[in-house]
């Protein structure tokens, strides 16, 4: 991107940067809302609970062959209209969602919300790095990355026992609706940047090369990928320890624990990103192992929950910041690539836990779990020099 205007104040600008928080709130909740509503899909659109996982599968699909190809072609479009342009997206996407009898139609529309999120989520940390003065465009992109946590641990609990109550489909209603006053928001309080110059644009193929890059990519896709293939399968698991009805409250706990981990994430980054990256993917691990071990005990179910919450809520914001620190320049393109990895993982996770549901049960799901994450600690571990770099070496 081009660098934005001098800012003339030193202060934050808040409504325009929970505008974004906004964005990435529905962002969050239109992807993952459906974990925690299988069993209602399922039976509202007469087909398995594998097969209305596929609705987080597909959504992430559209996102990973949408994020790179776009991010490219409308890096020299103004910023504010193409912002509009995705949330519009979201709005069409769930207002069909609400309305649609057919397995088939549905899954068009999370197929074309996954687009629009590929694009929004290439816009926003750097729109909310141009929104802010230079020493405090991190805690900008802080900000405007908050709607993530709220959405999991407010918005998926509140949108889990609201479909218990008023059905899945006004759920997505009212993500429509809150979609709206989004709209007026940004339109009112997000000021508009001029896109990039064609003389700073650099090659996919030139960003991906750079030092670090793939060893942040790998551990994005296998830590990623780790958790959605239990996110996305949380209401079955549950159903295996007898605790269907408490997925709500799960769900809670989890997105609770993601709160504090974000805290402390936005505290420590500057100073210890390799470390908060790899204590992450230890906590996930032994959460993972909790679960596999004590699978019916509700007590372990609760506690592991938090320990994956912990593990899990600050993980975007140390991805993203790796990413960028390692790419300088090139943050943008960089971040359209761990877009794509994300949701590249968000899909492996709706098919492989899938696959995982209907040919081995959900016993299967805990070990794959510590494979991936043993590999994405090792990456992170021998990335000390570019990626995840020892203090010494950055």
């Amino acid at each position: 991107m081009t660098p934005a205007s001098p800012v003339a104040t030193d202060r934050l600008p808040w409504s325009g940067l929970l505008a974004l928080s906004m964005a990435a709130f529905i962002t969050i909740l239109t992807e993952a809302l459906p974990a925690g509503l299988l069993p209602q899909i399922s039976a509202g659109l007469a087909v398995s609970e594998s097969a209305a996982g596929q609705l987080v599968t597909i959504y992430a699909i559209g996102s990973l062959v949408a994020a790179i190809p776009l991010t490219t072609l409308t890096r020299g479009v103004r910023r504010r209209p193409l912002l509009l342009t995705a949330i519009a997206g979201f709005l069409a996407a769930n207002t069909v969602t609400t309305l649609s009898d057919s397995y088939g139609l549905t899954l068009v529309a999370r197929f074309m919300a996954g687009v629009s999120a590929g694009l929004l989520w290439a816009l926003v940390a750097g729109y909310a790095a141009r929104m802010a003065p230079e020493h405090l465009k991190g805690r900008a992109i802080a900000i405007a990355m908050a709607g993530t946590p709220l959405a999991l641990s407010l918005g998926v609990p509140a949108g889990t026992f609201l479909g218990t109550m008023i059905g899945w489909r006004a759920c997505f209603g009212l993500m429509s609706g809150l979609t709206v006053i989004l709209v007026v928001w940004v339109l009112a309080r997000v000021p508009d940047f001029a896109g990039e110059t064609a003389n700073a644009r650099r090659s996919l193929k030139s960003v991906l090369t750079l030092p670090g890059i793939r060893p942040v990519l790998f551990v994005v896709l296998a830590f990623v990928l780790a958790h959605n293939i239990l996110y996305t399968y949380i209401a079955p698991f549950l159903a295996s320890a007898g605790m269907v009805e408490r997925t709500d409250a799960v769900l809670l706990v989890f997105g609770l624990a993601s709160l504090v981990s974000i805290w402390i994430v936005g505290v420590l980054i500057d100073r210890r990103l390799r470390d908060l990256t790899l204590a992450s993917t230890v906590l996930f691990a032994l959460a993972a192992a909790a679960l596999w071990v004590w699978a019916d005990v509700p007590a372990v179910i609760y506690c592991a929950s938090a320990i994956w919450g912990l593990a899990f809520g600050g993980c975007a914001t140390l991805f993203q910041t790796a990413s960028a620190k390692t790419a300088g320049p090139a943050a943008d393109l960089a971040q359209s690539m761990l877009v794509t990895a994300w949701n590249a993982a968000i899909a492996g996770g709706g098919l492989v836990g899938g696959a995982l549901l209907d040919l081995f049960g959900i016993g299967a799901f805990a070990p794959s779990l510590l494979i991936l994450l043993a590999a994405s600690f090792a990456i992170t571990l021998t990335a000390r020099r570019h990626g995840f770099p020892h203090p010494s070496a950055a």
